[in-house]
């Protein structure tokens, strides 16, 4: 892993690494550092200590995998600058990670943009990248300098001139359906072929200045050669907004859909860098940006849940409940396609071989912990046989998870804590170099403050 890329990826105009690491937000008040071995030492090490009698679920946020997702991000593209897309995990300590480590951000409204400037953040380092806006949302970017913003229809233009008219555009345009994505978001957002020149026209009118272009080519995107076609798409924009003699676009925005994934991640970046190389080599002073969500979260946080109940219904069937569930931070396997694959944490019923390794399995159920039947987490899933007060443990719990979860039946996702692991205390458990390990500690420090 490489510092030196990270340094270089702080530009001057984002401040170095001593300005965004000193940050000061108003971090979570339930995040706790509790430096470890390993990731299950450290989870055993909560089980056996601050959560010995409450038992509720908890998260791990890892600062390492930050640190490593952020050095593969700039090696692979290091020409585009990420805004991590804030909906698909608000966690403040998460993005005050993000900050202090370069990272702008993209906001969809006024809550998310407050969260993010309440870290310290400049607004220039945010793009209000919502197509549709609530005007009095459109209001608050505009009094606290949000300056930035996307649109795909007249509609948006008008409140936007009405509302905040010093504010740049990004024209949003339907990227192709091709990507093999989780979520196909051109069905909501994204104006199309026949409708980019009328909407340059329109706001041309209206006073305001299109910028540049942006596109989303769906949530995971699998088939890396949808951004090649995305890019492509968005230069004859560019051309189209020439040949209307409109002033010239600088931007290119490339949305998100990236995964964490090595290969696939590889092969996005791949895909984009030789993309852009290809059709926008006579664009000069040419801006790329993206709205990665899912890259950066999901690896990052890892969920630990109770097994809370138990039921025998035959020598080979077992059904378990857990204190988390399809209405809190496992909605995902409904909203987001996700499949989860839960490892046992056997600490009461196996507390000397607390991953049961070795032991028989039996076909087993999992329900959430709401009174509601649709709160069924796995069916068919291998499990040794666990006892109440045993635990299970979900990695990669990241993206979508408690930014989407609620408060059915009393269960709130939002109260769940979180933890925040420090792997540069052990260097050499997480075989990290000495430069790395002292960023994280800096990192670290500068999330507590």
């Amino acid at each position: 892993m490489s510092v030196q890329r990270l340094q270089s990826f702080w530009s001057d105009d984002h401040g170095s690494l001593q300005t965004t690491i000193s940050i000061r937000g108003e971090i979570d008040k339930n995040v706790t550092t509790h430096p470890d071995d390993s990731s299950f030492d450290f989870i055993h090490s909560i089980i056996n200590g601050e959560q010995r009698e409450t038992k509720e679920p908890f998260y791990v946020l890892d600062l390492g995998v930050i640190v490593r997702l952020m050095d593969g991000w700039t090696r692979a593209m290091p020409s585009i600058r990420p805004y991590y897309a804030v909906k698909c995990n608000p966690n403040h300590s998460f993005l005050a990670a993000m900050a202090a480590l370069g990272a702008n951000f993209d906001c969809a409204s006024k809550s998310e943009i407050e969260s993010v400037l309440s870290l310290g953040v400049s607004p220039d380092r945010i793009i209000f990248a919502n197509p549709c806006k609530a005007e009095s949302h459109i209001r608050y970017a505009a009094s606290v300098g949000v300056n930035m913003t996307t649109f795909d229809s007249k509609y948006e233009i008008e409140k936007i001139r009405k509302w905040h008219p010093k504010c740049g555009l990004l024209l949003r345009v339907k990227a192709p359906d091709e990507g093999g994505s989780k979520m196909q978001l051109g069905v909501k957002y994204g104006a199309l072929v026949y409708e980019v020149a009328p909407l340059l026209q329109t706001a041309h009118s209206a006073g305001l200045t299109v910028y540049g272009v942006s596109f989303h080519v769906g949530s995971a995107a699998c088939h890396p050669e949808v951004y090649e076609a995305a890019v492509l798409m968005a230069k004859s924009v560019f051309d189209t907004a020439a040949q209307l003699g409109l002033p010239e676009m600088k931007t290119l925005d490339i949305g998100g859909g990236f995964m964490a994934e090595p290969e696939i991640f590889e092969a996005a970046a791949s895909a984009v860098n030789s993309a852009v190389e290809t059709y926008f080599s006579n664009v000069p002073n040419l801006t790329v940006i993206a709205e990665p969500g899912r890259y950066f979260a999901e690896p990052v946080f890892t969920l630990a849940v109770t097994v809370i109940g138990k039921r025998v219904r035959s020598d080979e069937l077992r059904e378990y409940w857990i204190n988390d569930g399809i209405y809190g931070s496992l909605n995902g396997i409904i909203y987001d396609c996700r499949t989860v694959n839960p490892t046992p944490f056997a600490v009461t019923s196996q507390a000397g071989n607390p991953l049961c390794k070795g032991l028989p399995t039996y076909c087993s159920t999992v329900f959430g912990p709401t009174c509601d039947s649709l709160d069924t987490v796995m069916r068919g899933l291998e499990l040794p046989d666990l006892e109440v007060n045993d635990w299970l443990v979900f990695g990669n719990m990241g993206a979508y998870t408690t930014a989407a979860g609620s408060e059915f039946n009393g269960f709130s996702t939002s109260a769940i804590r979180t933890y925040l692991l420090n792997p540069s205390t052990d260097r050499e458990a997480f075989n990290l170099d000495a430069d790395v390990a002292n960023l994280i500690d800096r990192l670290s420090e500068a999330m507590q403050t």
